[in-house]
């Protein structure tokens, strides 16, 4: 799937410090967010990530719309990093900003957006979560952006109504580029039945969003591509910086995937 240049790309995850508008915010730490989302950007790119996601991570608990200030924090970082990147650049606004992220994209020249419920009904901690596909489409082409859009299907941290299948089928007709398929929470690892059940419904490219690890990895190699947070942070801890030798690991793993077919 454009924008990757690769067959079944590994896209590293950048998890954001609290930003403003968030609770855990601290004041005047706006350098130290950037820096260490620089310090990751190169993390995963000197180890073979294929793109990188930014998210919005550290505002827990989330608004499901995020706060202008956290918009406006957020779009300051995304520039910086896609000035730096030799990769694409993605944005996630946690908890469901599928607007705000397409439009930080816009703004900054990110290739792609993940929307975390972006049709259908999810239920979650921060209560009902409604998809907003139409307005994403309007608001796209309004902007007169190509942004690709990523839609999650049965979004980790949330229940759903519908089975797997029926949400991709629902998902595809309201027009995203490419979805996902998760585990139930961060890390967790995503049932291949789960992406088989995606596959065998769905034309569109399916990446895997959780819990892939290196001895786990072959498993998915039907996916056509993996978004990897946890696994590539040093001691695989949540909070950690990226690890270039795990993210160079994992590349080389999916790369064995990829020379197989």
């Amino acid at each position: 799937m454009e924008p990757f240049a690769v067959e079944k790309p590994l896209i590293g995850m950048i998890h954001l410090h609290p930003l403003a508008g968030s609770v855990a915010y601290v004041k005047g730490s706006s350098s130290a967010i950037l820096d260490a989302a620089l310090r990751d950007l190169y993390a995963l790119e000197s180890g073979g990530a294929d793109g990188v996601i930014v998210e919005n991570l550290g505002d827990a608990p989330y608004a499901v719309t995020a706060p202008r200030e956290t918009v406006a924090m957020m779009s300051v970082v995304v520039h910086q990093l896609v000035e730096k990147a030799h990769i694409p650049v993605g944005v996630n606004v946690l908890r469901n900003d599928g607007l705000a992220a397409m439009a930080i994209a816009a703004a900054t020249g990110s290739a792609f957006v993940r929307v975390n419920v972006y049709c259908g009904v999810a239920f979650s901690d921060q209560g009902t979560i409604e998809g907003q596909a139409r307005d994403l489409q309007w608001l796209r082409r309004d902007l007169g952006t190509d942004t690709r859009i990523l839609a999650d299907v049965h979004v980790k941290h949330a229940a759903h109504l519908t089975t797997i299948e029926e949400a991709a089928i629902d998902a595809e007709r309201n027009g995203p580029d490419g979805l996902i398929v998760s585990g139930i929470a961060t890390g967790r690892r995503t049932s291949p039945e789960d992406l088989q059940a995606i596959k065998s419904v769905s034309s569109l490219p399916v990446f895997v969003g959780s819990g892939v690890r290196i001895d786990n990895v072959s498993t998915y190699r039907d996916a056509d591509g993996f978004i990897v947070g946890t696994l590539l942070k040093q001691e695989g801890a949540i909070g950690e910086p990226v690890d270039v030798d795990r993210v160079r690991a994992l590349a080389d793993a999916i790369g064995s995937l990829r020379s197989e077919e």
